[in-house]
């Protein structure tokens, strides 16, 4: 007995098992979160930049900028940095030079606010309703048409940012010059007549592109430079002659077949004149 109350103590350890190993805490989830938010953003981002206008991105970028009227490209305020840009012709500072450089050309210097916004606005829309009144006589959809349904069949009219382009152009079996020379056919002159009777109701400039179609074949010396300008210059030669001011004449050019009317280019539509009457204080 005495030696069993000697014995070294026995000691149990118990060892905890801990399968699948073990808990390292949940850094990573919130590691793994952030980058979907980012990558989420990133897409965001490039999904705006490709289904906005420049006028909207900068809308947007203006939204999260608390410095808005302190901004180098945009006014927040009124005055002479009101507007979309300091760099914008309609809003900006009244030195006369806005944001172009120290010294700037003419060209490029910065109008300011005029004061003639709106009266300008009115004009050209006075000149708009003028020329689209002048297109309509010329289509034969006019009370008061002078256009026979003759010459009707070669003019075809539109107004762009230029002016009135009156196009006129060759039917089959109607051609406007004799084939191959700048040799006016009898029905050009009555084209003509017409026109200078309409643009006699206004005394803007005028311009007279001249085209032509592509030819057979591939020729050594290819006529379409030289017949195209020979075709215009006899177009001005015959609108002047019917009793346009010469003065009024800004431009003609001849385009060869660069630029065609119809996918064919051996089409005799693309043998065409075109008489622009050009916008107030355009030239040539």
């Amino acid at each position: 007995m005495a030696g069993q109350k000697n014995a070294a103590p026995v000691i149990i350890k118990r060892k905890k098992v801990v399968s699948g190993g073990g808990h390292h805490g949940g850094a990573w989830k919130v590691a793994y979160a952030d980058f979907v938010t980012a990558m989420m953003a990133f897409f965001m981002l490039m999904w705006l930049l490709n289904a906005t206008t420049e006028k909207q991105r900068k809308g947007i970028a203006d939204y999260f900028s608390p410095t808005i009227p302190l901004s180098r490209v945009s006014g927040g305020g009124d005055g002479s940095f009101g507007g979309d840009s300091v760099f914008s012709e309609e809003q900006i500072a009244q030195n006369g030079r806005g944001g172009s450089s120290i010294q700037p050309t003419k060209e490029r210097q910065a109008t300011g606010q005029t004061g003639t916004a709106a009266a300008d606005a009115a004009a050209r829309a006075a000149e708009e309703e003028v020329l689209r009144g002048i297109a309509e006589q010329l289509a034969g959809r006019a009370g008061e048409s002078m256009v026979s349904d003759a010459v009707q069949r070669h003019i075809v009219t539109r107004v762009t940012d230029e002016g009135l382009i009156v196009e006129v152009f060759d039917l089959e079996g109607e051609p406007l010059f004799l084939p191959q020379t700048d040799t006016p056919a009898p029905i050009l002159s009555d084209i003509a007549k017409v026109i200078v009777e309409v643009f006699g109701l206004v005394g803007n400039g005028v311009a007279v592109d001249g085209h032509i179609r592509a030819q057979a074949e591939v020729l050594r010396v290819n006529p379409a430079w030289d017949l195209s300008a020979a075709r215009a210059m006899q177009m001005r030669q015959v609108l002047e002659g019917e009793g346009l001011d010469a003065k009024r004449m800004q431009r003609v050019t001849g385009h060869a077949d660069r630029a065609l009317a119809v996918k064919n280019p051996m089409a005799a539509r693309n043998n065409r004149m075109e008489i622009v009457l050009l916008r107030s204080g355009r030239g040539g």
